[in-house]
């Protein structure tokens, strides 16, 4: 067991096992899970595996405090919150430590997920005390409208592996800021973060006294196992799950039986669009960004690069020359700039849709291989002449894999553009504004990015469209989730 990429201050007080009701304790049937570094693929720590047992008693806890937090004044539920927005930034280095560490990414993206995740954070306490609301006279003068907003009640929230701080601070922000209950299952492959969050959350509560249901985790190495019976409870009024679209879909028909408030942020496959008249050093610049982070782990990610003819090969031998100067190797040594996929399955899938491309006649400008060695790397990679049709466009690649696939026209653009049954993000880089404004219209897309590579915000709706998902995440969108409206006659 490695834990020399961890502070030790950290290392000896990070919570393994499951907190329920306020108490860390082990799982009822006292078995484990290894989590793993993915750089040396040493085991880092082995987390305690909830049964579903585990996930109901965590729910009776949930249940069981919800009537008190939701009548704790919101100024109340505001300060926790930003008690818990001050320590993270305190700790921020060490927080950042710990993702590199189970997530793989270089410790400076670990940094600004770390500043990133915190934002939601600081985003709900202050939205804690601006629940929506209405008072007007009816329109017929026959009496008064109101209008108000609760909590919708106990929320179970499933987190990804791949933001391991961001993904479960936008989650548990806003359901805490409305004055709902959790339940967080966190990814198998990195619960060690969400752990750890769960503790500074846990001590903000006990120190005000406020129930210690409020918040619950159950980290398991078997999700269905333990989220199915959480689902069918009827004390259960709120889902909310960021991971792929299949599994979203099975959630949602779990879901359906309680009619379930649901949060879905699903799959993507983002469309990178480059004009002829784009500024290509931005451009090249901006894919960069949207490409790398996470070594293209996320699901905002550019997958696929359309790109003028005109300027197809300057823009691709730009981005050939980018993707060259990157280092990569283990994230927590300097000067690395790309680190490993989360596990060897990462690396045989991106690896096969590679291949794939190249057997429709793709051409390799950089990379298309796994690197020999330890850990679970694959080289950045550069693919021109790509056909539309290969899994490599077609498919979230979840990798660091730039396909590029030319086009001629701006309605043909729209069509590479649309020809998919995602609709998560889409970035476009042009320097005609009325082009500029048409996409927006027409890209069906939740997010669009104009010239720049990175649209997400705290203070901004974080959602897609079509199979990318429901709901929004971030912004005053994000706590209305979590809310019920109820209209009075007067």
């Amino acid at each position: 067991m490695d834990t020399s990429v961890i502070p030790p201050t950290l290392a000896s007080h990070l919570p393994t096992t499951l907190l329920i009701d306020g108490e860390w304790g082990a799982s009822s049937t006292r078995t484990t899970f290894e989590v793993s570094n993915p750089a040396t693929e040493e085991s880092l720590f082995d987390v305690s595996d909830a049964s579903p047992a585990d996930g109901l008693r965590a729910l009776d806890a949930a249940a069981g405090a919800a009537a008190q937090w939701r009548t704790t004044p919101p100024r109340v539920r505001s300060d926790v919150l930003r008690e818990v927005f001050d320590v993270i930034t305190v700790r921020a280095a060490d927080i950042a430590a710990l993702i590199t560490a189970e997530c793989g990414k270089p410790f400076a993206e670990s940094q600004a997920e770390v500043a990133y995740g915190a934002e939601f954070i600081r985003w709900y306490s202050e939205q804690a005390v601006r629940s929506p609301g209405l008072v007007r006279t009816a329109p017929a003068g026959t009496g008064t409208q109101l209008v108000r907003s609760r909590p919708v009640g106990p929320a179970l929230l499933i987190t990804p592996w791949n933001f391991p701080l961001a993904m479960v601070t936008r989650k548990i922000a806003p359901a805490l800021a409305a004055g709902c209950t959790v339940v967080i299952k966190p990814a198998r492959l990195t619960p060690l973060t969400t752990l750890y969050v769960a503790e500074i959350v846990r001590e903000a509560l006990a120190s005000r006294g406020l129930p210690a249901g409020v918040i619950n985790v159950v980290p398991t190495s078997s999700s269905g196992a333990v989220t199915e019976p959480i689902l069918a409870d009827p004390r259960l009024r709120k889902l909310s799950f960021t991971g792929s679209t299949q599994v979203g879909q099975g959630l949602l028909r779990a879901a359906a039986t309680g009619v379930l408030r649901t949060s879905m942020e699903l799959g993507g496959n983002a469309p990178f669009l480059v004009f002829a008249d784009a500024d290509l050093d931005a451009a090249v610049s901006g894919a960069m960004t949207a490409k790398m982070r996470n070594s293209g782990q996320t699901c905002v990610a550019a997958n696929r690069f359309l790109v003028e003819a005109s300027v197809a090969e300057e823009f691709t031998e730009r981005l050939r020359a980018a993707f060259d100067a990157l280092v990569v190797g283990d994230g927590s040594v300097p000067d690395v700039t790309v680190g490993p996929l989360i596990e060897a399955a990462a690396v045989d899938k991106v690896d096969a849709a590679v291949q794939q491309a190249v057997d429709d006649g793709a051409r390799v400008r950089i990379g298309g291989s796994a690197p020999s060695g330890t850990g679970h790397f694959y080289l950045p990679t550069v693919l021109s002449d790509v056909s539309p049709e290969s899994v490599v466009v077609t498919e979230e690649t979840f990798g660091p894999v730039a396909p590029v696939v030319t086009f001629g026209s701006e309605e043909e653009a729209l069509q590479l553009a649309n020809g998919t049954e995602y609709g998560l993000v889409a970035y476009a880089y042009t320097r005609d504004l009325g082009r500029a404004m048409r996409l927006t219209e027409e890209i069906e897309a939740g997010m669009i990015g104009i010239n720049r590579g990175l649209v997400s915000d705290a203070s901004a709706p974080f959602g897609g469209l079509k199979h990318s998902g429901l709901g929004r995440e971030g912004g005053e969108a994000g706590i209305e989730e979590y809310l019920e409206t109820v209209y009075v006659a007067m």
